[in-house]
């Protein structure tokens, strides 16, 4: 199961370590060290299958050779108590080969260490556990001093920053996830706490094959003690009250299948035993709830918590759809400007009923249609109010509809606190629905039918995914339909707003061919080329069209910092700003000057800006800083940095943070982990030009840059399994009742097991059996019908060879549980 560890530490002299010592040890290799004037040989160590010097241009050549590297860090270190290296390592998921393992871990240490300025010595050890599970993992030492042709230079004290561990840990999690992805593996890691991620489980420490062998030769781990305690205690958890599980699961997915169940447990369990009696536990819950088989064939499950939330959300919108009272009594189908597909969708939306549902291609004029239908309903004495997920979505509809919108966040805190609420005269317009997961949809639906209000949706059920679970607008449009506007209106050429339509109908590699047939695609060696290439194209378009507005967009944080940096880099030659400042802003120390673009990452009501406000900084004052926001009224907000510090610079934005954001120009960078969804986002933000940029390092060719652009990953809900939509989806739904027995079946058949193993002589393991089969019985009580199909098919509870001794453990268990069902568990 992929498995999330980063941590980072400092090699120092202060415990007596030596660099050449590290290196050997790491590398399994035998070093002379020339400050101790003895070798250092682990020539013997095993598992170490990859070693590498990356460094960056213009280094001395003998850097390649780590003995000599290594003794001239020592040797540059003059203080008893130096710090030599700094040592960064991170599991490798273990799904991966070793190949595309260690691929993903030079590509990771380049990008991230060496392209900053660091001399790194990676080593990728594939250690077998016990079980005979691989424990893959990197080791990567790195230089602490500024580097140049003639050596070694000062020490950089900005890679100590706190903030940059941080972007380091949330930047491998997105890099081995876009690999993970690239490679249709069903896998993910967090980089997040559990307490962060939601989840009542305890955080476990990480523990390396060094110290496991420390352990299994008998000596003192305190490190490995602690974490078997925390996973036992997590697994006991989860045993007790597989809730706990189903909860993290459920998060940010309505359906999941046996394998995201035994990744779970897995994460959060000790040792064989307790993982099979934590799955026993998750697979014999009530909680459980069996749908059938997607399209791909795999069976997918949810909760009944969840089956609640949906099948609630389910039936709010259908009372809402057959309740009227808010139609426009006097509407004329031609608003200004509007097309025909624009006033069929206006009539829709204003005539029709309390749910009304609106379904767009990007930059197909949604906005424009809503105002139009805003003033037809302010006209007839309506209250129309505007929603929508991020900030910047709900400054885009007040923009371009003059509907006062605000997030739904900000809308849900003021009901919960009694203010805003919604009446009987109001219209709630939900721009980008398609973003919303299926339990906040329920509270907003549910909210809309108590208060007697009318809900319209306006989203793209193509463009990107819910964040949470369930894809809500999706299924609520197949429900109840929707009204479609098609014609593209954002792209000034023809051909772009074809592309367009190809996009959002899942003819990536048509729109492709349309943009590297105007020569607006380009690949390069590498991914690192691609994104200098990309800002070069940046500055050129900004130097021959200053007046146009442009954005960089591309998958990961990481690489939104470094495309920053370059166009910050681009500006500072052409003299184009002021005098840098330091800033210490949310996300670490930052250098700002006049005229740089800034980009706000919190709402806040007081400065009038949204998470995801572009500006210019006009000037920096003690402190102040004086912003000159984007839009039609080019408003200027000064605030001081110690009361409002969440922003960054704003030359490059994430995908996902430019949904709803319309500009002239946009410069792509293409890499693994985009899908069909986030590359008709990206590719439709422009008005004018769109630049597309790959490295070949991630793609080998256009053929593969198109198969992965064009990756379907929508998301499902429980709704997707009931009878019809099943059938419409090409999802076959199982009979319910012979998938109750049949997940019956398989769980008595690992109890059984258990049972056959011994297992129960062992008090705590006996405790487990008699829950984990009070579990069982309860079901069959709970469900006669279940109970008559397990006694016909007796024959499938067979307990194996050594029937004695099982039925007298079970004859001892079912009297110790205190009741039978009237089920013959093999008797």
């Amino acid at each position: 199961m992929a498995i999330y560890h980063f941590s980072a530490k400092v090699i120092s002299r202060a415990n007596g370590s030596s660099a050449v010592a590290a290196a050997a040890y790491r590398s399994g290799s035998r070093l002379h060290d020339e400050r101790l004037g003895r070798a250092h040989d682990f020539t013997n160590k095993a598992g170490v299958v990859h070693s590498e010097i990356l460094a960056p241009d213009g280094v001395p050549e003998r850097w390649r050779d780590r003995e000599t590297l290594w003794n001239e860090v020592e040797a540059g270190e003059r203080r008893r108590d130096a710090q030599l290296v700094r040592e960064v390592e991170f599991a490798i998921p273990r799904e991966l080969s070793q190949a595309d393992g260690i691929q993903l871990a030079r590509d990771f240490v380049k990008r991230e260490f060496v392209d900053r300025g660091m001399v790194a010595d990676l080593n990728v050890h594939w250690d077998v556990a016990a079980d005979g599970t691989p424990k893959p993992h990197a080791h990567v030492m790195l230089s602490m001093r500024d580097v140049g042709p003639d050596g070694f230079g000062a020490k950089v004290r900005a890679w100590n920053r706190p903030e940059l561990l941080m972007e380091w840990r949330s930047s491998w999690a997105e890099h081995a996830n876009a690999r993970l992805a690239a490679l249709d593996i069903d896998a993910a890691i967090d980089h997040r706490s559990l307490k962060a991620q939601g989840i009542d489980l305890e955080p476990q420490n990480k523990i390396g094959a060094a110290a496991s062998g420390r352990a299994a030769r008998g000596e003192l781990a305190e490190r490995i003690a602690e974490h078997r305690a925390i996973a036992r205690r997590n697994g006991e958890l989860i045993a007790a009250n597989p809730s706990l599980a189903f909860d993290a699961i459920t998060r940010c997915q309505s359906t999941f299948t046996d394998y995201d169940l035994m990744r779970f447990a897995h994460r959060h369990t000790d040792d064989a035993a307790q993982f099979q009696r934590a799955v026993s536990a998750l697979k014999t819950s009530p909680e459980l709830v069996g749908l059938g088989k997607d399209a791909a064939g795999r069976e997918r499950f949810s909760t009944r918590d969840m089956l609640r939330v949906e099948e609630a959300l389910e039936a709010s919108a259908a009372r809402l759809a057959d309740r009227g009272g808010h139609e426009v009594r006097e509407w004329s189908s031609a608003g200004p400007g509007l097309g025909d597909e624009q006033s069929a969708a206006m009539a829709h939306v204003t005539t029709g009923a309390d749910l009304a549902l609106v379904v767009g291609y990007a930059g197909s004029g949604k906005t424009a249609m809503l105002g139009a239908a805003r003033e037809a309903w302010a006209a007839d004495g309506l209250t129309v109010r505007g929603a929508a997920l991020s900030g910047i979505a709900a400054e885009s509809l007040e923009a371009g509809s003059s509907i006062p919108s605000r997030t739904l966040a900000s809308l849900e805190h003021s009901w919960a606190n009694g203010r805003d609420l919604l009446r009987a005269n109001d219209v709630l317009v939900v721009d980008e629905a398609g973003m919303i997961g299926s339990r906040q949809m329920a509270r907003v639906v549910a909210a809309v039918e108590q208060a007697g209000a009318k809900l319209v949706l306006v989203g793209d059920v193509e463009q990107l995914q819910a964040i949470e679970a369930g894809a809500a607008f999706r299924a609520l449009a197949e429900r109840h339909g929707a009204a479609e506007i098609t014609e593209v209106r954002r792209q000034a050429e023809g051909w772009q707003r074809h592309a367009t339509r190809e996009l959002a109908t899942g003819r990536t590699s048509e729109a492709l061919a349309r943009y590297e047939a105007a020569g607006a695609v380009h690949d390069y060696a590498t991914t690192a080329d691609a994104r200098a290439g990309l800002a070069a194209g940046w500055e050129r378009a900004r130097v021959s069209q200053p007046q146009a507005s442009q954005l960089m967009l591309a998958h990961t944080r990481a690489d939104v910092a470094e495309l920053n940096r370059l166009a910050r880099a681009s500006l500072r030659s052409a003299g184009s700003l002021g005098e840098d400042q330091a800033v210490a802003t949310e996300r670490g120390e930052r250098m700002f000057a006049a005229g740089d673009r800034i980009m706000f990452l919190r709402n806040e009501k007081s400065l009038g800006v949204k998470n995801g406000t572009l500006g210019r900084v006009e000037r920096i004052e003690r402190g102040d800083l004086v912003v000159r926001l984007d839009g039609t009224d080019r408003r200027e907000v000064t605030f001081s940095i110690s009361e409002y510090a969440d922003i960054d610079h704003g030359y490059a934005a994430t995908i996902h943070k430019a949904q709803g954001v319309t500009v002239d120009r946009v410069h792509v960078l293409a890499t693994s982990g985009l899908d069909r969804h986030a590359a008709y986002v990206a590719m439709t933000r422009h008005r004018q030009a769109i630049a597309v940029h790959f490295g070949r390092d991630q793609f080998r060719d256009r053929v593969e840059l198109t198969r992965t652009l064009s990756r379907e990953r929508p998301k499902d809900t429980t709704l997707d399994y009931s009878a019809g939509f099943a059938t419409r989806r090409g999802i076959r739904r199982a009979d319910d009742l012979e998938l109750r027995v049949a997940a019956f079946v398989k769980e008595w058949a690992a109890l059984s097991l258990r049972m056959g193993r011994g297992a129960g002589r062992d008090v705590l393991e006996r405790r487990a059996l008699e829950r984990d089969l009070r579990r069982l019985t309860d079901r069959v009580d709970r469900d006669p019908a279940l109970g008559a199909a397990l006694s016909a098919r007796r024959a499938d509870l067979g307990i194996g060879d050594s029937g004695r001794a099982q039925r007298r453990l079970v004859d001892d268990l079912i009297r110790s549980v205190g009741r039978n069902r009237g089920l013959d568990l093999g008797r």
